[in-house]
């Protein structure tokens, strides 16, 4: 199965690929599956179940779902935009998504936190439903957060080994393991990044992939950039600070006073990644990295190879993306990136192999 470099990198909002995206994207999956049914949907329930119930509501997934009811989708979300709906929501207890009439949705009643035995696909799942005016159900579908803000039905969840390992790729070098793909890049001999660009050249042009890179970056740069800037507290009820902005200005109060340690690389390089980490803490628009968890990391190493490594220039930031992508690909098919499954090392071991 054939993970496109956009599949690894999605534009998104925090606090997390798993408990806000994916829900949010569920729902817009299930508004889509009415629009294309026979029903005269009335209603909407849904319930969350495993670590969408244990932790969610830290993570805002009864946020994302609403709002995936409501059509929002992450790559265009709107926060303005959002918390009108939200509030919306709160005073007439229905939403009304595009394409399909006023659906009632109270979330005190309809939006279920199920702390009892997690479904049997996996930590993430939740079932959404649609009933009619007379209360009965018309269309339920099981969704799983799988991680990194992907998402499957559960009929999808249990044909995806099958499938995987059953279809041919279509791609020009369908490389499943790092050994793999070494082989093909010693064979072929092209880069990693030369061989994931042809790959992904089967399905875009040239232009889109290379306007879809600097996209991605850009946004990983703007979300860094918003992080260096912001002070105060994140959101949550912790009451935790924001650290970012005071530990880079006094990184910069070191510079040319021969004050450098040795270990001031990593202070940067952290820096920059706690900047990416409090914005999506804060709920705002982030790349999946390879999920929310991780989204530090990457952007982390890339800003400071850019900013503090003569020679590097934005020109091989594509290559860099298409690199990791290859990486990342290749734990997700083999193993996991999603935290609620095998831990942090899923998202964090996976954004430093990447």
């Amino acid at each position: 199965m054939f993970l496109s470099v956009f599949d690894i990198f999605k534009v998104g909002v925090g606090p997390s690929s798993s408990h806000t995206m994916g829900p949010m994207v569920a729902g817009g999956r299930f508004l889509e599956a009415l629009r294309n049914s026979p029903f005269h949907p009335h209603a909407l329930r849904v319930h969350l179940h495993g670590s969408l119930a244990f932790t969610g509501k830290g993570h805002a997934t009864d946020r994302a779902t609403i709002l995936g009811l409501a059509g929002f989708l992450p790559e265009s979300y709107d926060h303005e935009a959002a918390e009108a709906a939200l509030a919306e929501n709160r005073a007439t207890h229905v939403l009304v998504p595009e394409g399909l009439t006023a659906l009632q949705f109270d979330p005190e009643h309809d939006l279920i936190f199920d702390y009892g035995a997690p479904l049997p696909g996996h930590a993430n799942g939740m079932v959404i439903e649609a009933r009619d005016a007379q209360g009965d159900v018309i269309l339920r579908e099981t969704y799983y957060s799988i991680g990194g803000g992907f998402v499957l039905t559960e009929a999808e969840h249990s044909a995806v080994d099958d499938r995987a390992l059953s279809t041919p790729s279509p791609v020009p070098f369908p490389f499943r393991s790092a050994s793999e793909m070494l082989t093909m890049a010693h064979a072929s001999g092209l880069s990693i990044a030369q061989m994931k660009w042809r790959n992904e050249c089967r399905f875009r042009s040239e232009q889109e992939i290379s306007d879809g890179l600097a996209r991605v970056w850009q946004v990983m740069n703007d979300c860094l950039n918003r992080g260096l800037e912001f002070e105060g507290e994140l959101p949550g009820g912790l009451r935790v600070k924001r650290r970012a902005k005071a530990i880079h200005e006094a990184l910069l109060a070191e510079r040319g006073m021969n004050l450098a340690a040795p270990h001031t690389i990593n202070d940067w390089i952290s820096c920059y990644a706690m900047a990416v980490n409090e914005e999506n803490a804060a709920g705002g628009q982030v790349v999946t990295a390879p999920t929310n968890g991780a989204a530090g990391v990457l952007p982390a190493v890339i800003r400071y190879w850019l900013d503090h490594v003569p020679g590097a220039t934005s020109s091989r930031v594509g290559e860099f993306l298409l690199t990791a992508a290859a990486v990342g690909g290749i734990i997700k098919t083999n193993a996991s990136i999603s935290g609620a499954e095998c831990g942090c090392q899923a998202e964090v071991g996976s954004a430093a192999a990447m």
